[in-house]
């Protein structure tokens, strides 16, 4: 299901084909959270995700993406307005109309990363981690700009699926 809102000549969608996905690359890659990021992860990122393309005409100048199981919880990531359009509360509108989406609405929780723009995200219902000694992560903060040996293939000590027969008796098989 594609959504579409508009406020004056500017226009925010959910429609995948009104995405510019080389536009979305461009900035990323420059980012500070995504420098170096290959197109084609930005791609495979954006298929699996819920995205908003902030449009002036048919020009994308804002995004944001969350990744999502639509039910409980939601990742918001890669938001941006471009320089030329900030200060006119496109971001602040972007974010209401990403919570007041149908499909993202009753979560337990959100989530989002920022380095610089706290504020935005306070205006919009988040705050600081209640409990941040129960989060943990797994970061690789190169991960564009290093080639990792073996990405890709099977690893050893990674548990491999059981087959029918394995699952009825309990057995676990390492690869």
């Amino acid at each position: 299901m594609t959504s579409e809102w508009r406020r004056g000549e500017f226009t925010l969608t959910t429609d995948p084909a009104r995405i510019d996905v080389d536009a979305v690359h461009a900035f990323l890659t420059r980012s500070y959270w995504a420098e170096g990021i290959p197109r084609d992860v930005v791609a495979r990122s954006l298929e699996n995700s819920l995205c908003f393309a902030l449009l002036h005409g048919e020009r994308l100048v804002g995004f944001a993406r969350v990744i999502t199981d639509r039910a409980t919880f939601g990742y918001l990531g890669d938001v941006y307005v471009l320089d030329e359009y900030r200060g006119r509360g496109l971001a602040t509108w972007m974010m209401e109309v990403v919570h007041a989406h149908p499909e993202l609405q009753g979560f337990r929780r959100w989530v989002l990363l920022t380095r610089d723009a706290h504020a935005l995200y306070r205006k919009t219902g988040f705050s600081a981690l209640a409990a941040p000694d129960r989060y943990m992560e797994r970061h690789t903060p190169n991960a564009y700009k290093t080639k990792t040996p073996g990405a890709g293939k099977a690893r050893r000590g990674i548990l491999r699926p059981l087959d029918r027969d394995q699952r009825m008796s309990g057995a676990r098989t390492m690869a």
